[in-house]
C-alpha cells in the first residue's frame, strides 16, 4: 500500500511540527503487522490499551483516597483520563503526535496495584528477591506478557515507541532525553495529580480554603484576572481549573521558544532537550507538593487507611506464597515459568481494591476463624 493510501500519514504531514514524531518513523512491533489504511499505529495502540482488562480494572483502584471516604474522589481510571486530556492539549499546541501521546497517557498508570503507593511499597518489600516491584515495570509486564488478546502470542503487541515511553518512565536516569511526546505525558501527569489532589482533599475536608491560600501557586492561580465565585463548591472548581490552566499556559510559553530551532524528533533527543515549567512556577509547584505531602498524604485518616491496607495485602501475599496452589491456574503456571514470588506479586498487583479486600476476608480471615473453631 502506498503512503497516499494512509490517511493518518497524510494528516500528520500537515499537522506535525518538524520535531513531532511521525508514525511512519515507528520501528514497528515485536510481532510485525501490516499498516492500517485509516488507523495509525499509535491509534491502534490506544485502542488496544483501552480495551484491555488491566485498563478496565483501573476503575476499582484508588488514586489517593479509598471508597471508604466517599465516592466523589478520583480513581486511577479517572486520573488517567484527566492526564490523557491535558497531555493531548499540550501535544496539540506544540504540534506533537497526539495519537502517540494518548496511547502513552492511557498506559502510564496501568501497572498500579491496589491501594495506591502503599500497595506498591508492600509488593516491593515482598518481592525483593525477584527484583522488587515497580508499577512502571509491571505495566510493561501486563501489556507484553499477562494480557491475552491474540492466539499466537501474549500481550497487546504495542508499538515499540509506546513501550519505550513506559520504559523511560521506569528509568528516569537515562542520559538521553525521551521523545517529546513522552515528556508531555509526564508533565500532564504531574499537573493533573497536584490539581485533583487539592480538589479531592478540599472536598473531603482534609484541607480548608485558608490553608490552601498560604501556597504561592494557589495565590497565583486565584489572581489570574478572574473573580472567584462566591459559593464554596464553585470556588473549589475554579481553583482546580485555574491551577491546571496556569501550569499548561506556563509550560507552553516556556517551551515553544526552546523548540523553534529543533529540526527533528531525533535531534531533540540527541540534544537532551527536557521540556519543563518555568523556574519560578516549578519552584512554587514543588512547595505545593511538599504542602500536600505533609497536610494530605500524612493525614491521620489516610495513614490509618494505609496501615490497614498494608497489613491486609502483606498477609495475603505471605499466605499465597506459602500455598501457591490457591492461586488461579493461570498464575500457578506463571509460578512455574518465573517464580512463586513473582506470580503472587503479579496476581495481587492486578487486583482492584475491593477484590483484594474480598480475597483477604475469604482466604485470611475465614481461614483464621475456621482454625479457631477447631481449637
Amino acid at each position: 500500500m502506498s503512503d497516499d493510501r494512509w490517511e493518518w500519514a497524510e494528516r500528520e504531514s500537515k499537522l506535525l511540527a518538524a520535531y513531532g514524531f511521525s508514525s511512519l518513523a515507528s520501528r514497528g512491533r515485536v510481532h510485525p503487522e501490516p499498516l492500517h489504511p485509516y488507523r495509525g499505529p499509535f491509534t491502534r495502540d490506544r485502542d488496544r490499551i483501552l480495551h484491555s482488562s488491566a485498563f478496565r480494572r483501573l476503575s476499582g483502584k484508588m488514586q489517593v483516597f479509598t471508597g471508604d471516604m466517599g465516592l466523589y474522589h478520583r480513581t486511577r481510571l479517572t486520573h488517567t483520563q484527566e492526564v490523557a486530556s491535558i497531555a493531548r492539549t499540550l501535544g496539540r499546541s506544540l504540534r506533537l503526535n497526539e495519537d502517540l501521546i494518548e496511547a502513552m497517557a492511557l498506559l502510564h498508570d496501568i501497572g498500579h496495584p491496589p491501594f495506591g503507593h502503599c500497595g506498591e511499597d508492600v509488593l516491593d518489600e515482598q518481592m525483593r528477591e525477584v527484583g522488587g516491584f515497580s508499577h512502571n515495570a509491571f505495566a510493561l509486564a501486563l501489556v507484553q506478557q499477562l494480557e491475552r488478546r491474540y492466539p499466537d502470542f501474549p500481550g497487546l503487541n504495542l508499538s515499540l515507541e509506546t513501550l519505550d515511553g513506559q520504559t523511560h518512565r521506569a528509568d528516569k536516569q537515562s542520559p538521553q532525553a525521551p521523545l517529546l511526546e513522552t515528556q508531555v505525558v509526564d508533565a500532564a501527569d504531574s499537573m493533573t495529580y497536584d490539581a485533583h489532589d487539592v480538589d479531592d482533599a478540599w472536598k473531603l475536608g482534609l484541607l480548608d480554603e485558608s490553608a490552601l491560600a498560604t501556597q504561592r501557586l494557589v495565590q497565583r492561580a486565584l489572581d489570574r484576572g478572574l473573580r472567584p465565585p462566591q459559593r464554596e463548591p464553585d470556588r473549589r472548581r475554579f481553583l482546580v481549573h485555574s491551577l491546571i490552566d496556569l501550569q499548561v499556559a506556563d509550560f507552553l510559553q516556556h517551551n515553544r521558544p526552546r523548540l523553534e530551532s529543533v529540526s527533528s524528533a531525533q535531534e531533540a533527543m540527541d540534544r537532551n532537550l527536557r521540556l519543563e515549567l518555568s523556574p519560578e512556577i516549578e519552584a512554587e509547584k514543588k512547595l505545593l507538593e511538599r504542602f500536600l505531602f505533609e497536610q494530605v498524604y500524612r493525614h491521620p485518616k489516610l495513614i490509618a487507611m494505609r496501615n490497614r491496607a498494608t497489613d491486609r495485602l502483606r498477609q495475603l501475599f505471605l499466605l499465597l506464597e506459602k500455598a501457591p496452589e490457591r492461586l488461579p491456574v493461570r498464575f500457578q503456571k506463571l509460578a512455574q515459568e518465573h517464580s512463586v514470588t513473582w506470580a503472587v506479586g503479579a496476581y495481587l498487583a492486578g487486583m482492584t481494591d475491593q477484590f483484594c479486600d474480598d480475597q483477604y476476608l475469604r482466604m485470611v480471615e475465614m481461614g483464621r476463624r475456621q482454625a479457631e473453631d477447631w481449637e
